[in-house]
């Protein structure tokens, strides 16, 4: 199996202190107190010269770019690639995202945002970030690998999810948005279902936080405008401040979407046309003949146009819906195993070898 190509260097500006603004001296990828080198990631306080102190690698992760081999692409975006990796010593998987350094000051923040919510996320229900690294123009992100894929990869091959597994999917995202919003005080601002994992467990968590804001300020608004459009909600559309309950509409948007099989609002001609619609036209619900009254109420929480009116996570953890099915002692992880396409759990099976 060969290892991981080393990435080509990336061209950096002349001027010096326009690379001082991201690279130190040292070649160390910085914003603010987070620091990322060949070494790893820290967060540090900045010496009174200017100049960051080394990286020392963090001892009780033992990873090393050098001792992850690539196995095969498991995902493509505008920024970058997701590599499935094998710890060649631990024979441990971990999906790796490669990311080129881009020096635009909007994408370089968007990195950094990242790596700093993936460092300090704690929770069962967020994808773990178990170390990066910054070598030759080239962020390297080594997450924990959810071999089921997103709900986007599901939903493709059993094309709507029923109400049973729906509620203990949803269990464990609200559980996530839960943590994000009251204990991180984050708004995740691009949940979708390519950004909800899962794997043969029966896990299910949320990830990618390149866009997400923490809230710094008591009132929990923000009014920057990014994200995925499509599951935006109206007060971000247009520009209005937002808080929590934006990740909520997005929910109502992504539950509906597993639950039908298709994007709740109908296609239309342009993205402006999609915007325009979230925002003037009345939101979707849920088909009263197709679905619990649970669930249509469920649903109609979420999908609350006035984001006052919107319920939260912590409020929606209690709905009715969610708790409707608990005598089937639903099993996620058979679900996933047996009603998608086969998943990589690697005890029999070496598909991801090259070949």
């Amino acid at each position: 199996m060969a290892p991981p190509r080393k990435p080509g260097k990336l061209a950096l500006p002349s001027h010096e202190s326009t690379i001082g603004k991201f690279l130190t001296e040292s070649g160390t990828f910085k914003d603010g107190e987070l620091l990322v080198n060949k070494d790893g990631l820290r967060i540090v306080s900045q010496s009174d010269e200017g100049e960051a102190p080394p990286i020392e690698p963090l001892d009780h992760n033992q990873l090393s770019l050098d001792d992850l081999d690539a196995i095969k692409v498991i995902g493509k975006g505008s920024s970058g690639i997701v590599q499935l990796v094998r710890h060649k010593w631990t024979v441990q998987f971990f999906a790796l995202k490669v990311i080129q350094l881009n020096i635009q000051e909007t994408v370089r923040k968007q990195i950094a945002q990242e790596l700093k919510i993936s460092l300090s996320a704690q929770c069962q229900y967020v994808v773990a970030c178990c170390q990066c690294f910054y070598d030759n123009g080239v962020i390297s992100i080594v997450l924990e690998y959810m071999d089921g894929g997103s709900l986007s990869d599901f939903l493709k091959t059993v094309k709507t999810i029923p109400e049973p597994y729906l509620a203990a999917i949803c269990k464990q995202v609200l559980k996530g948005l839960m943590y994000l919003h009251h204990e991180k005080h984050i708004i995740h601002r691009d949940l979708k279902p390519s950004n909800i994992l899962i794997n043969h467990m029966g896990e299910v968590k949320l990830s990618d936080f390149g866009v997400s804001a923490i809230i710094a300020s008591s009132s929990a608004q923000r009014d920057t405008f990014t994200g995925t459009y499509n599951y935006m909600a109206p007060e971000r559309i247009s520009c209005q401040k937002h808080g929590y309950v934006s990740d909520i509409w997005s929910l109502g948007l992504v539950m509906l979407e597993c639950a039908t099989g298709k994007f709740p609002y109908p296609p239309r001609e342009s993205i402006y046309e999609l915007l325009e619609a979230v925002v003037e036209h009345p939101p979707p619900s849920a088909p009263s003949d197709q679905f619990s009254e649970e669930f249509c109420s469920f649903i109609s929480k979420c999908m609350q146009k006035k984001a006052s009116d919107r319920s939260t996570a912590q409020i929606l953890s209690t709905h009715p819906f969610l708790s409707m099915y608990d005598d089937l002692n639903i099993d996620l992880a058979s679900y996933f195993i047996t009603a998608g396409s086969p998943l990589a759990t690697f005890n029999s099976s070496n598909r991801y070898d090259d070949r």
